[in-house]
C-alpha cells in the first residue's frame, strides 16, 4: 500500500509513552511533516510509522533530520552503509541482543539523542520491543527519594560488552573509560525530568562503592520498569520506531528462537546531559 503525503495520524499505543503515526512517507515528507514528528517523539518518547519500507539511503537521510549520526562502535555496520548498524537473530540464538533493559550509549559522555529502528525482516511471531517512559517513573517517586536522586551522578561504562553472547565481538580497541551523568536528568529540548539509570552499563553512584550502590540501584531499576510505565511494539514489516534515548529505556524480547530477525539501527548523536 502506498503512502501518499498528508497529515499524521496519531494515535496513542499506552498510558504513559508510545505512539502510532500514520498517513505520511518518511521517504517523501516535508519539513513541516518531519517537524511535526519530531515533536511527537519528545511527547511520546517513542514513535512508530508503519508500512515506510525504508532503503539505506532514506533511513540515513531521516536521522540526519534528527542531527549527526553517531555510528555505533561494538556492532557490525551494513555492508557498503558504515553508519547503518545491522541488529541480526540468528535461528540458533537464545539471548538477543538488547535482551535486557537500557539505554544505548549512556556509556558515551554525550548519549545518543534517538534510535531509529527499521524492520527488514521479522520472525512469524514475537520480537517485540517493549519500552517504558523515565519521565513518569521519575514522576512516580516519593518527594524525599527524587531529591535525593537529583543530588547524585552514576557512573556508566560499556565494559557489559565484554562479556556479551549475542554475537557482538567489539575490537578491544572499541573500549572507552566510563562517564559519570546525573542520576536525574533534564530533557534537553522540553526539560522534562527523567531518571537516567540502567541495569546494562550503570555500574555505581559516583563516591559510592559498588556494594553500597547496588541496593539503590536494584530498587530503580525495579520502579522504572513497571508494566504501568511501559508500551509494547509489535513488529510489522516495514515498521520504522524512532526512540529518544533521555526518555525511554527499552527491552528486545527473545521468544522466537529458530527464526531470524534482522534491524538496520542508526543512532543519532546527542549532547550532555544536565541534571534537573
Amino acid at each position: 500500500m502506498s503512502i501518499v503525503k498528508n497529515k499524521w495520524s496519531i494515535k496513542k499505543l499506552a498510558g504513559h509513552c508510545g505512539a502510532r503515526l500514520e498517513g505520511v512517507s518518511l521517504a517523501n515528507a516535508s519539513t513541516s511533516q518531519l517537524e511535526e514528528m519530531r515533536s511527537a517523539l519528545f511527547e511520546y518518547g517513542v514513535i512508530v510509522m508503519p508500512e515506510q519500507h525504508l532503503n539505506p539511503e532514506q533511513h540515513i537521510a531521516l536521522a540526519e533530520f534528527f542531527g549527526e549520526i553517531d555510528v555505533n562502535r561494538f556492532f557490525t555496520p551494513v555492508p557498503c552503509h558504515s553508519a547503518i548498524a545491522e541488529v541480526r537473530t540468528s535461528p540458533g540464538q537464545t539471548e538477543v541482543i538488547g535482551g535486557t533493559w537500557h539505554t544505548d550509549h549512556s556509556y558515551d559522555p554525550a548519549p545518543a539523542m534517538c534510535s531509529i529502528l527499521n524492520a527488514k525482516k521479522l520472525p512469524p511471531f514475537g520480537g517485540d520491543t517493549h519500552f517504558a517512559s523515565m519521565a513518569a517513573a521519575y514522576r512516580s517517586l516519593s518527594p524525599g527519594l527524587q531529591n535525593m536522586l537529583r543530588s547524585l551522578c552514576a557512573w556508566h561504562s560499556d565494559s557489559s560488552f565484554s562479556n556479551s553472547n549475542v554475537g557482538i565481538k567489539p575490537k578491544k580497541n572499541a573500549f572507552r573509560d566510563p562517564t559519570i551523568h546525573p542520576v536525574v536528568i533534564k530533557h534537553p529540548s522540553t526539560g522534562v525530568p527523567c531518571v537516567y539509570v540502567n541495569g546494562d552499563f550503570t555500574t555505581n553512584f559516583e563516591n559510592w562503592s559498588l556494594e553500597e550502590s547496588a541496593p539503590l540501584l536494584s530498587y530503580l531499576y525495579a520502579v522504572i520498569t513497571k508494566p504501568v510505565f511501559t508500551a509494547r511494539v509489535v513488529w510489522e514489516p516495514g515498521m520504522v520506531a524512532i526512540w529518544d534515548n533521555r526518555l525511554v529505556q527499552h527491552y528486545a524480547t527473545a521468544d522466537y528462537s529458530g527464526y531470524t530477525r534482522l534491524m538496520h539501527r542508526i543512532t543519532v548523536a546527542g549532547v550532555p546531559l544536565e541534571s534537573f
